[in-house]
């Protein structure tokens, strides 16, 4: 039996159906991904796609009774979670907001019900769901609020675009969505602690690497010049990266980041750290854009996502813009993710 993974189609004036339908319809023979939507709206997308994709409605209660039906793979399944008002593409409008949280909501109790092995999500807009009146400030802290996890850790992936032959850039973020005035002071050995460990965990347990090796970025210009452009290489990255050498975390750095994302330094490493947003993923995102992978580490489920945002403007000009690479290789890396703890 096929595994099943859900997928949140995210915000509905986006291009999160779309690109979630045919995603899906790409990936049916390998696994079944249940969307989690408005089923009729969703229903009219598919068919506006291709009149072949068919979808299976099903309702939230009746699951949670009997159970998730598993069809062929000659249809998409569909958990209803209706829509507050109607869609028109490009055009944001709160009263969806909070059907918008409310597949996250149905997505994770369905994983710890045994539903799913996986959640995927469509880019959402959080300025919706805070007009709805519900403070939202991502899905990773929504994820890690929901699920009781005290520290989660934002991980992008992918292969460069520009060699088939080099292996998956991963970078990992020490901090995210901070104002760059305020990075420095969110640093400390004991979060980069945290960070280190929680990146040493997941990848062994959900990508089966069994002694992975992080290079850790510094912070400053030249990795603080020796103390001359900034200590806290000195002060703080560089004691978190020699405790986590004295727990069997093979950690290495901090390294200039203008410097380390070279070939010759990225080929033996499993994941690259980044002190912060700006730092580390313009790289990834310039070698993989398209086909990247955002998954959130730490916690006690799989979560990936697409390394892109609504795209609005997209979505206003009609179906068949919208590229879904992204998405594809988000379902395929929580499918690699599941296989890999579920491995002996």
């Amino acid at each position: 039996m096929r595994p099943a993974i859900a997928v949140t189609v995210g915000e509905p004036a986006g291009i999160g159906p779309e690109i979630s339908i045919r995603a899906a319809w790409a990936r049916r023979r390998d696994v079944n991904c249940v969307l989690l939507g408005d089923a009729a709206f969703l229903a009219m997308i598919a068919h506006d796609i291709d009149p072949d994709i068919k979808l299976s409605a099903l309702s939230l209660m009746a699951v949670r009774n009997g159970g998730l039906p598993h069809f062929g793979a000659d249809r998409i399944s569909v958990i209803d979670v209706p829509l507050g008002a109607h869609v028109v593409p490009g055009k944001l409008d709160k009263n969806n907001g909070r059907a918008v949280l409310d597949t996250l909501d149905a997505a994770i109790e369905g994983v710890q019900a045994g539903w799913f092995e996986a959640v995927v999500t469509a880019p959402l807009q959080k300025s919706t769901i805070n007009d709805a009146g519900v403070k939202f400030s991502g899905h990773t802290e929504y994820f890690a609020d929901q699920t009781g996890t005290q520290q989660v850790v934002m991980l992008l992936a992918g292969r460069s675009a520009c060699s088939s032959d080099a292996p998956p850039l991963r970078v990992a973020l020490a901090t995210t969505h901070l104002p760059l005035k305020d990075v420095a002071a969110a640093l400390s050995r004991d979060g980069l602690a945290r960070v280190l460990d929680i990146i040493h965990a997941d990848l062994r347990a959900k990508f089966g690497i069994a002694a992975p090796r992080i290079l850790v970025c510094g912070l400053n210009p030249h990795a603080g010049e020796g103390g001359y452009l900034g200590r806290e290489e000195i002060d703080t990255i560089t004691p978190a990266i020699e405790a986590a050498q004295a727990r069997g975390i093979d950690a290495r750095g901090p390294y200039p980041a203008d410097t380390l994302f070279q070939p010759k330094y990225l080929k033996d490493a499993d994941c690259v750290l980044a002190m912060y947003h700006d730092q580390g993923l313009p790289v990834l995102k310039y070698a993989t854009f398209g086909q990247g992978v955002n998954i959130t580490l730490g916690l006690p489920l799989i979560r990936t996502s697409v390394d892109h945002g609504t795209a609005l403007d997209l979505a206003a000009q009609g179906l068949g813009n919208a590229d879904c690479g992204s998405m594809e290789q988000a379902i395929d890396t929580a499918l690699a993710m599941a296989n890999a703890i579920n491995s002996p």
